[in-house]
């Protein structure tokens, strides 16, 4: 499998480099190869082709009236953080700045394209909400019943979560079987794209055997049977982050912390008490052993495991003279605690804050910063003291993975935190501030999880502080919540609503003839 696979990447590296290949085709081969999830092999010549078609955006006047092209060329170039105006759409509208006369409305592909373009505006661009608004309207009055297959599942699955916002992994398993059903696939980049996905199963599965052996052999499943146990769950939510070979290392790292997170999250959520948790609290930020001595057992373990699995991982960074990044995590761990805390004492007093004051707590909370620095720490070169200090200063894209993390998990969660008794939520303050129903309040916290991607993607176009490979992680952390988190379904939590995700990536391999 390997020797084929090897084999058939160079065949499509070269049909990547074929010097004359019209602009549309190589466009369109771009878009597939990033669909298909094997744009990992191929980054350095990824990377010239984009920087070439943006260099030439003002000359090439070839596709110029294809809607389809100009979106999609949009599109690709803003995902890979290179900035294209707004204007390339001017063209296709009529006087009074709609599309609706100018359009050939039966350009379905045309106007898909332009739909999952209009999701990478940025503040300030309105016109693309007219687009979006045009876009969305279009595609939800097709007949789809109409259109063959292929498209029909495409606008689908975009109707209900564009591309742009989609983790690679899961997604490249349905785009490999929509390309497949295309009767003008190229056949070496379909079968590569298989075997791709079948090697990189085979990896993931070794890896999560490893940590399944590790979270079996700890003291948290044999002294805190009342923790999700949920590690199958949590590496699917990590392969949404990163799934390429070369992150094999960080995984394992991430899934340690990530499952820290957890325990911590269900410690201070439904089993602790406030006079237990406020002394376990304490000896976390002042990380000292001798303040957990009057804590119950339970939480003696905890604290145990915690100190242990940092230890760990700073004695095997430190053959890379990168330990110190541990202390990075362990503060932000420490903000995380403090947050919790606070939300325990929230819902001891039953008080409700504003709406405002949650949030200011609640972008802690979602424990998405700490989740970040964690997935650096195995990154290599690229994650460096710097980056770790970026991450520290909860800049604009974390802070906007954080406020879309915090706000979907309480979209999803609500009718189960209620259940629980839990009075403190993102939805609860909003209704008890504003005085707005259930329904306003969602919509409400959407146009915010809305608002936050606006942040982001002004990150992905923006100065560059730290490598693009630490920011695409943080881009992926939102994405991956999409995975996990659906309306009234908490998929972590409730680990039966991701089951056939969680299956088709880690336990259906692709069969191939």
């Amino acid at each position: 499998m390997e020797n084929d696979a090897a084999e058939l990447k160079e065949l499509v590296r070269k049909e990547l480099l074929v010097d004359d290949k019209d602009p549309k085709e190589r466009l369109i081969f771009l878009d597939v190869i990033h669909r298909l999830g094997i744009a990992y092999h191929f980054e350095t010549e990824i990377d010239d082709t984009f920087h070439n078609f943006h260099n030439k955006i003002y000359d090439d006047s070839s596709y110029e009236d294809d809607l389809y092209y100009v979106s999609l060329r949009f599109r690709l170039l803003r995902q890979h953080g290179l900035f294209v105006s707004t204007d390339v759409f001017e063209k296709f509208k009529s006087e009074d700045g709609s599309f609706n006369k100018c359009l050939d409305v039966s350009d379905v592909h045309g106007i898909l394209s332009l739909y999952e373009a209009s999701y990478l505006k940025v503040h300030g661009e309105n016109a693309l909400d007219e687009t979006l608004a045009f876009a969305k309207a279009y595609l939800t009055s097709v007949d789809t019943t109409q259109l063959s297959s292929p498209i029909a599942k495409h606008i689908a699955r975009s109707l209900k979560l564009p591309l742009h916002r989609r983790s690679l992994r899961l997604e490249s398993r349905h785009q490999i079987s929509f390309y497949e059903a295309k009767s003008s696939h190229n056949e070496n980049l379909l079968k590569f794209a298989k075997l791709d996905f079948n090697l990189l199963q085979i990896l993931h599965n070794t890896e999560l055997n490893e940590i399944t052996r590790w979270w079996r052999n700890s003291e948290i499943v044999k002294n805190l049977p009342f923790v999700r146990d949920r590690i199958v769950e949590a590496y699917f939510w990590i392969l949404g982050v990163y799934h390429e070979p070369k992150y094999s290392y960080a995984r394992m790292i991430l899934n340690k912390f990530f499952k820290i997170i957890s325990i911590l999250d269900d410690i201070y959520d439904s089993y602790g008490t406030i006079d237990e948790l406020q002394p376990f609290t304490d000896a976390i930020l002042r990380n000292e052993k001798s303040c957990i001595d009057q804590l119950p057992y339970y939480l003696k373990v905890t604290y145990q495991v915690i100190q242990d699995t940092f230890e760990e991982v700073e004695k095997d960074l430190d053959l890379e003279h990168k330990s110190y990044a541990v202390n990075y995590v362990y503060e932000l761990m420490k903000v995380g605690c403090d947050s919790y805390l606070e939300e325990a004492k929230w819902r001891h007093e039953e008080f409700v804050p504003s709406f405002d004051e949650y949030m200011r707590n609640g972008v802690f909370s979602s424990g998405y910063l700490y989740i970040a620095a964690a997935a650096y720490l195995g990154m290599g070169e690229d994650a460096t003291k710097a980056a770790f200090d970026w991450v520290n200063e909860n800049t604009k894209v974390l802070k906007a993975s954080c406020i879309v993390g915090r706000l979907i998990n309480d979209i999803s969660s609500h009718k189960i935190e209620i259940n629980r008794g839990h009075v403190s939520t993102a939805l609860n303050s909003h209704m008890g501030q504003f005085g707005t129903s259930m329904e306003e309040a969602i919509e409400v916290l959407r146009s915010k999880i809305e608002e936050a991607w606006m942040d982001i993607n002004e990150s992905i176009l923006g100065p560059k502080p730290v490598a693009v490979t630490l920011l695409t992680r943080a881009v992926n952390l939102t994405r991956v919540l999409y995975d996990v988190y659906h309306d009234d379904e908490d998929g972590y939590t409730m680990s039966q609503f991701i089951k056939e995700e969680v299956t088709t990536i880690l336990i259906q391999p692709i069969v191939i003839d």
